[in-house]
């Protein structure tokens, strides 16, 4: 189990860096989207499934689309000036 929880927190680690050093904003929110996938992962292994439960729902869901759509709208302003 100890084992277990070592490799996900290594997975959370490198999945934040690369969330981090992702420069474009469109891909940045994807791979945010992974990382909330990968943290409810842990969540789960770490015995707190109501955790996980909201993590996958807010993380992995809710606020990549919140980063795709506001990147979308300061794209469409952009193009109209």
């Amino acid at each position: 189990m100890i084992v277990l929880v070592l490799i996900l927190l290594g997975l959370v680690a490198v999945g934040g860096a690369v969330v981090v050093f992702t420069s474009d904003p469109q891909r940045q929110a994807v791979t945010l989207s992974v990382y909330g996938v990968l943290l409810s992962v842990l969540f789960l292994a770490l015995a707190a499934p109501d955790v996980a439960l909201s993590q996958v729902a807010i993380g992995s869901a809710v606020v990549p689309l919140m980063v795709l759509l506001a990147v979308r709208t300061v794209r469409s302003t952009k193009d109209r000036r």
